[in-house]
């Protein structure tokens, strides 16, 4: 069994040392905040909590088959859209509600939902053979020679969109999924219309007490699989010696030795410092950032009436919305805003009479000392465009807290404050992503920032993956050709 270490105490690293331990390997896992999770955080304040990162939880066997058993609550609605012209869409899971409600809204389109519907679950069930299955390079024995085309790869998401769907409200419900992935709709693959087959399918979910409480969980599975957790210890350097790495070297002094090393930081930290790859870093600079987060916490009195777990206040120009954020590097003028109340479902989260709003814009990944506006003015602007699509919140602010890409940068370590690594930029985007095998042999990537993606069942999925590939390395140890497809 091999000496493993893991860098990193989000939850693909968290998952990736349980699985590791597990399966009998020595596993020590080294995270520089003083507290597992990593972007799986909440803030608290005079009685509010507020979850500053996922805001929904879907694929939940992935977390069941890793030993949480925590009770799940499932919202009334996946989310609530409004646009810009006031009429508003109600996501239903059950496909067939769903299909009425976009009949509501745009007679004549339900068949339409149901055919696009129809094509992601397609899409889903390829990429769960190919895409999700393994490594990149290399594809599983149950991929089918049809899979490729099941996920349109000639198309952008909006291309997909357009395909199916006359009406540009329920084009701009499409668009919506390539902010799952910190991208633009006009220029991310249509593969992220999968999304509504898993939301459909499976559900979205909300962990009471909210969904950090699934890193404590984590936390405490490590401690039962005999994982060694060292909290408040960053990492300086992977260190390595005739091509393979021998482990890590602290920030505080000292050598740690491993025959493996599993890397869950952002891909352009591990390639920019902690193991310096120009060539690498030079690849993630050509796809640029994906975007970040502006995000607002607020202490609301009183309860608005009707109001959703989730809910989404588009802009009236997507278009314009994406070109500030990936072309002009600016917040954007007149930004979709999701708004998301767990108080709704989880009265706990905030004081009786009150409820606790998280708002969150798509902002380019930016120090926000280089916007053209300030923090201050582009909070009040967020909550000047809300007011005007009908959530006012003037008088009844008890305080409102910010979370900028400057945050995500110093706390996490995220490139320029990226959320998702590099951006879905091309149709091929996907597999340009870092591969979960690293250059180095006894080198393996997994996280947001790698394949297969960001989101809690995706990191979850890149742990299984990189286990996977341990298990194979070390048991063919000659066949295990590092880095290539798998590394990139």
């Amino acid at each position: 069994m091999a000496e493993v270490i893991v860098i990193g105490g989000g939850v693909g690293g968290m998952a990736s040392a349980l699985l590791l331990a597990r399966r009998g390997h020595r596993v020590r896992l080294y995270e520089q905040l003083p507290r597992l999770g990593g972007k799986l955080a909440e803030h608290r304040r005079d009685g509010f909590t507020f979850s500053m990162g996922p805001s929904l939880l879907t694929m939940p066997a992935l977390f069941r088959d890793l030993g949480l058993e925590r009770e799940l609550v499932e919202p009334a609605e996946l989310c609530r859209y409004r646009f810009a012209d006031g009429s508003t869409l109600t996501a239903r899971r059950d496909p067939e509600l769903m299909a009425a409600e976009v009949e509501r809204l745009a007679p004549g389109e339900g068949a339409a939902w149901r055919a696009f519907h129809a094509w992601a679950e397609g899409c889903l069930r390829a990429a769960g053979r190919t895409f999700f299955a393994g490594p990149l390079g290399r594809p599983p024995r149950e991929a089918r020679p049809r899979d490729l085309l099941a996920v349109a790869p000639a198309r952008t998401l909006d291309g997909l969109a357009r395909r199916f769907f006359r009406d540009p409200r329920l084009r701009q419900y499409v668009g919506r999924y390539a902010t799952y992935a910190g991208s633009s709709p006009y220029r991310a693959p249509a593969a992220l219309a999968c999304v509504p087959a898993l939301e459909h399918g499976q559900g979205g979910w909300y962990v009471p007490g909210g969904l950090p409480r699934l890193a404590e969980d984590l936390a405490a599975l490590l401690k039962e699989a005999g994982v060694d957790v060292h909290l408040s210890a960053p990492v300086e350097a992977v260190t390595m010696d005739d091509g393979r790495v021998t482990g890590v070297r602290l920030a505080g002094g000292g050598h740690e030795r491993a025959d493996v090393v599993v890397a869950n930081v952002d891909a352009a930290a591990l390639y920019g410092r902690l193991l310096p790859d120009r060539r690498r870093f030079r690849r993630l600079a050509r796809l640029g950032p994906s975007s970040s987060a502006f995000l607002l916490m607020a202490g609301v009195e009183g309860r608005t009436p009707g109001l959703a777990h989730h809910t989404v206040l588009f802009s009236g120009d997507y278009e314009r919305e994406f070109a500030d954020i990936f072309d002009r590097r600016e917040p954007p003028y007149d930004p979709t805003v999701y708004v998301g109340c767990s108080a709704v479902d989880d009265p706990g989260q905030a004081p009786a009479g009150t409820e606790n709003l998280t708002m969150l814009v798509n902002v380019p990944a930016r120090d926000p000392g280089r916007w053209r506006v300030g923090v201050d003015a582009y909070r009040d602007l967020v909550l000047e465009r809300l007011a005007g699509r009908g959530l006012d919140l003037s008088g009844r602010l008890r305080f409102v807290d910010v979370l900028t890409p400057a945050d995500l940068r110093d706390r996490y370590g995220a490139w320029a404050g990226a959320i998702y690594g590099s951006a879905y930029r091309g149709r091929l985007a996907p597999f340009l992503r870092p591969g979960n095998r690293g250059p180095k042999r006894g080198l393996y990537v997994v996280g947001g920032t790698a394949h297969p993606g960001g989101g809690l069942p995706m990191v979850t999925l890149g742990a299984h993956i990189v286990t996977g590939l341990i298990g194979h390395d070390f048991t063919h140890p000659r066949t295990s050709a590092q880095g290539g497809g798998t590394g990139r």
